[in-house]
């Protein structure tokens, strides 16, 4: 097996993937039409990027059966394009959620002291302690937090150690979780702008969540009320902010923005950091040691996971219902071309097989395929199969 590791990549994770037995090619800088070539000429089975874009030619360039984005979202690659050619494309979910909830409170802390605003003027030797000594303070202040994944759990406890209560939204929240998380549960993100005196996001950039925080949702928030995105900067209708910071007051902090230059260097031209109140960080949420040798491991894990069973964990892109709509149940001896019989006669039928698994009974004499069907073989397709093998003990058809 051959791994393309196509971004910057901790130490120990490049060893832990020589340590699998295959051949791991480490090119952290290859972009575009680089890395498209690349993909071609290394006959690479599995891609491993960071914020690289994986796009579509690069896809079809090569023998991909895998990529795996070393981070929790995976924006970034065509998933789409990799559904269409059985690439499974997995992530690290979870392994930075410390680091990016730890990033949050220092932009919320940030936000409520001035921190970079002070520092910056006692680098110019400008002393004004008066201006700094005002700051309202996080004890009693409501968290707003958008989004209770495995980042949005983490503010939890880091709020309660500042006595912050929580109010909540998240699609999949219901009431007896919200209790069991401590947090008031709200029916919407516009209801969160409104209790919240700081607000949080943390949710994954999807079709549902694109501009979620746009013009009603800072409409709603409290004038000179504080406002985080540390998650993906799609979920937030950047001018909407904007007009909410000149017209009422709001704070921000943004870890990431619209925009964000692609690489690692670059200019930044938004014109949103120029206005009061506005602070950011350089896209730089899971970028804390610990978060990155976990990430690290997770990537490893999930290599060797492909290579000894050839299905890897955390795949994002895996049908969440099959279009089959019976399942055929084949119980047989396990005996060579039961199946291969099996199949032809489906075939015949012009009936797709959507999934399939074959279960071996203790000391190999039997066995039951389990087959997936899109439509309901015909009496006479069931007789064409039974009469095809003598090893067939039974079938079954049980509608999905």
């Amino acid at each position: 097996m051959r791994v393309l590791v196509a971004d910057k990549f901790e130490k120990s994770g490049l060893e832990g993937l020589e340590g699998l037995g295959g051949e791991v090619l480490y090119r952290p800088d290859l972009k575009d039409e680089a890395l498209t070539e690349a993909i071609r000429s290394s006959a690479a089975d599995v891609l491993v990027v960071r914020s690289t874009k994986v796009t579509r030619p690069m896809l079809e360039a090569g023998r991909l059966s895998l990529v795996i984005r070393a981070g929790a979202g995976y924006n970034s690659i065509d998933v789409e394009a990799a559904s269409e050619r059985g690439i499974s494309v997995a992530n690290c979910p979870g392994k930075n959620s410390i680091a990016v909830a730890e990033l949050a409170f220092g932009l919320i802390l940030s936000l409520d002291r001035r921190i970079p605003e002070g520092a910056e003027d006692l680098k110019r030797g400008a002393w004004n302690k008066k201006e700094y000594s005002k700051a309202r303070g996080l004890f009693g202040s409501t968290l707003g937090i958008l989004g209770l994944g495995g980042i949005g759990q983490e503010m939890l406890p880091r709020a309660r150690a500042f006595g912050m209560p929580v109010a909540a939204w998240s699609r999949s929240l219901t009431p007896e979780r919200a209790r069991a998380l401590g947090v008031e549960r709200m029916g919407s993100p516009e209801e969160v702008a409104a209790a919240a005196d700081i607000v949080s996001v943390h949710l994954a950039s999807k079709v549902e969540t694109r501009g979620l925080c746009g013009g009603g949702f800072f409409a709603a928030m409290k004038p000179g009320a504080s406002f985080v995105n540390t998650s993906r900067a799609e979920v937030v209708d950047q001018a909407a902010l904007e007009r909410a910071i000149r017209e009422k007051g709001i704070r921000a902090a943004l870890d990431v923005f619209a925009g964000e230059p692609p690489g690692g260097t670059g200019e930044v031209k938004d014109a949103i950091f120029r206005l009061p109140g506005v602070i950011g960080t350089h896209h730089i949420g899971a970028s804390t040691e610990q978060a990155q040798e976990a990430i690290a491991a997770e990537t490893v894990r999930i290599v060797r996971e492909f290579r000894d069973k050839g299905r890897p964990p955390n795949v994002v892109n895996l049908a969440r219902k099959s279009p089959a709509t019976h399942l055929l149940v084949v119980r047989h001896y396990d005996r060579v071309g039961v199946l291969a019989a099996v199949f032809d006669r489906i075939k015949e039928a012009g009936i797709n097989v959507q999934e399939t698994e074959n279960i071996v009974f203790d000391g190999a004499r039997a066995a039951v395929a389990r087959i997936h069907l899109n439509q309901a073989p015909s009496e006479d397709t069931l007789a064409a199969i039974a009469r095809s093998t003598p090893d067939i003990i039974a079938m079954s058809v049980l509608p999905l």
